[in-house]
């Protein structure tokens, strides 16, 4: 996977804008397209406190609202904390929005006030698809994107 590339492209692409749905549109359609094993990439936002809602994805469908208290979105969103989990049948309390996917990236996504807009998920069918490369790379770039981001 070509990372350079990718992230030129993603920073190219959200230059200047400060819409979070916009940004995650963009963010979301390169990633799907750019990572070889992501399967369903998408975010979660944040809609109320201790509640995430689906936001732009790709893929098929994915679960609608993800309580923090459930789930690796949840508990991403509640500890603020990146999740690699490389069999997602062997983590507590998994919320199966597909029965194919079988391992899963989740990051937290703040502005630069630090305020939690949501959280990217990626699903793969295919176990422990996801690196410490990948997160290496993405924490910095949502960073990046979503610093202005209202």
């Amino acid at each position: 996977m070509d990372w350079k590339d990718l992230e030129s492209r993603i920073l190219a692409l959200t230059e200047g804008e400060t819409d979070a749905v916009a940004l995650m549109a963009t963010v979301v359609c390169e990633l799907h397209h750019g990572h070889p094993y992501s399967d369903w990439t998408g975010f979660y936002r944040v809609v109320a406190p201790e509640l995430l809602k689906i936001g732009p994805y790709q893929g098929g469908h994915g679960c609608l609202v993800i309580p923090f208290s459930r789930g690796v979105c949840g508990a991403s969103a509640r500890t603020g904390q990146v999740l690699n989990v490389p069999d997602v049948d062997a983590f507590p309390d998994h919320i199966a929005c597909s029965s194919t996917t079988r391992s899963e990236l989740v990051l937290p996504v703040w502005n630069g006030q630090g305020t939690l807009l949501g959280v990217l998920d990626l699903d793969s069918n295919t176990p422990a698809a996801f690196t410490a490369e990948d997160e290496a790379h993405l924490v910095p770039l949502l960073a990046r994107v979503f610093h202005g981001a209202a």
